[in-house]
């Protein structure tokens, strides 16, 4: 009997110690950029991906950014890293990835992931 409770204990002791974790897709539109262009003739190429990823992390719920914010500086990071000063360039189809790790109530952590693809005009 006392090997059995050993069992059941250390049993719950692992598993509560265990890490678990989520991933989402954010598809609202994030595109808050106000300039209109019309692509229906084939007057760009696709030249690249630009990609930003942020996290933060949260110890006993405590620190880092709130969700918002995350998604913000990702957007940032990702027009950012695309260098869009040389020449005629945009992004288009930006998308925000979520991602959660958690090991409640002790750990979590957060990683927003924005990837949009490079374009540049010919014409």
């Amino acid at each position: 009997m006392k090997k059995a409770i050993i069992a059941c204990l250390l049993t719950a002791t692992i598993f509560s110690f265990t890490s678990c974790g989520t991933s989402s897709n954010l598809i609202f539109n994030q595109n808050q950029n106000q300039t209109s262009v019309v692509l229906s003739q084939n007057n760009f190429k696709v030249v690249g991906t630009a990609k930003g990823q942020v996290k933060s992390t949260y110890i006993f719920g405590l620190g880092g950014l709130s969700r918002k914010s995350l998604r913000e500086n990702a957007m940032g990071a990702m027009v950012k890293s695309a260098d869009l000063k040389d020449g005629a360039k945009a992004i288009i189809n930006a998308n925000v990835t979520e991602k959660n790790i958690f090991v409640l109530p002790f750990f979590y952590k957060r990683v927003m992931t924005a990837e949009g693809q490079i374009i540049e005009f010919t014409k």
